[in-house]
């Protein structure tokens, strides 16, 4: 029997070939590498408000290159942290090697393969506009989670500017257009990725008035949408002109629920 989304295999293989390929530049484009100081104390601030400030056992998936891992083990979590790219973990392992209470799995974010009610929390950075097949991940990220446990998810809605992003973005292509480009910024694989993006659910914009319902649906409740500005702030204040422009081009927020 062909299992039910076998139509969207080649879609989640050309996702996976194209961050696997993002691998090794990744933490040098703006907004992903999160760097000591005011950007880091703004990230671990976001998550002790939401998790707590007890150390519990955490589960974050599209780990990537491991950053948001740093973020967790600074804060005393024990974390199992997985990706579906081998060279995105090969980052990781590399960036992490000898570190404590660090769990670095090869896996698919949509099917944990984790044990029912093993996790204190999941926490995840920019993967819920990449599923494709949310409804299905989200009732398997309620499975793993504890009966009280906490779901953390910091997005946004990646296809449509803000109107202040519209005008960001053409500042942006001025600077581009006389001074020198970015070279970590989506590069030349940016009409790929546009691709991708026209083959996902939420293709056209990831809403939290849209994604909540979803999480309700799986069984979350207690549903809090927060503000990302305090991160975007902290992102400025290290930034160049270029990548302080970048923080206002999308819609960000953080969303948490409970199990």
């Amino acid at each position: 029997m062909m299992h039910a989304n076998a139509s969207n295999f080649g879609l989640k293989e050309e996702i996976r070939d194209y961050w696997s390929k993002r691998s090794e530049t990744f933490d040098r484009a703006f907004g992903h590498y999160i760097p000591e100081g005011p950007e880091f104390e703004a990230w671990a601030a976001a998550i002790r408000e939401q998790l707590g400030p007890e150390p519990c056992r955490v589960l974050e998936l599209a780990c990537g290159t491991g950053e948001i891992s740093k973020l967790l083990l600074a804060l005393g979590h024990d974390v199992t942290a997985l990706d579906f790219s081998e060279a995105m973990l090969a980052v990781a392992r590399r960036k992490h090697e000898g570190r404590e209470r660090l769990r670095l799995r090869l896996g698919d974010a949509e099917n944990i393969m984790e044990p029912d009610n093993a996790y204190d929390a999941i926490v995840c950075r920019h993967l819920v506009w990449t599923l494709i097949a949310p409804e299905q991940a989200f009732a398997d990220w309620y499975r793993v989670l504890k009966p009280g446990g906490r779901l953390l998810c910091f997005d946004g809605d990646w296809a449509r500017p803000t109107r202040l992003g519209r005008v960001a973005s053409r500042l942006i292509a001025l600077i581009d257009r006389f001074g020198e480009a970015d070279p970590y910024y989506d590069g030349a694989m940016s009409d790929r990725h546009a691709g991708i993006m026209t083959q996902l659910p939420f293709g056209n914009g990831l809403r939290q008035a849209e994604l909540a319902p979803m999480l309700e649906k799986a069984g979350f409740k207690d549903i809090v949408v927060s503000s990302h500005r305090p991160i975007a702030a902290a992102q400025r204040r290290q930034a160049n002109l270029r990548n302080r422009l970048r923080t206002y081009l999308y819609d960000r927020f953080i969303i948490c629920c409970r199990k």
